[in-house]
């Protein structure tokens, strides 16, 4: 299956992460939103990709989100998605938080694909609100 998909991450600690060519960013701990696209070859286990990332089970970084995943103080705590529609801009605009300028949006004119947020709460409503399902 194909679709969008937004990631819920935590990092427990502040830190600066080097995003590849992006750069460096410096991360404050709180809650993060990133929003993606599965339309790619395997669609959604994209998604479960980055969950390895994560576990430490992989060490690939391709995306963006990638780097903040691969760091030590983060976690996927929970994925949705939005099957069959290629909304991952609107799914980004929609989510209430401050975007990190510059990440995930490579390939569009959005500035940020990936919100902060210091609570968890209120982040993960507007992504489960943007969203159709949890994945």
């Amino acid at each position: 299956m194909k679709g969008t998909y937004t990631l819920v991450i935590e990092l427990t600690e502040p830190d600066r992460i080097a995003f590849g060519a992006a750069g460096e960013r410096a991360l404050e701990a709180g809650w993060y939103a990133y929003s993606g696209s599965a339309f790619g070859p395997g669609g959604f286990a994209r998604v479960d990709r980055h969950r390895e990332l994560a576990a430490g089970e992989r060490d690939a970084r391709h995306w963006h989100v990638d780097y903040l995943l691969g760091h030590p103080a983060s976690r996927v705590a929970a994925a949705h998605g939005t099957p069959g529609a290629d909304v991952e801009c609107a799914v980004a605009r929609r989510i209430d938080g401050d975007a990190v300028p510059g990440l995930g949006a490579s390939d569009c004119e959005c500035g940020s694909h990936l919100v902060f947020s210091p609570a968890r709460g209120p982040l993960a409503e507007s992504v489960a609100a943007a969203h159709d399902r949890r994945l």
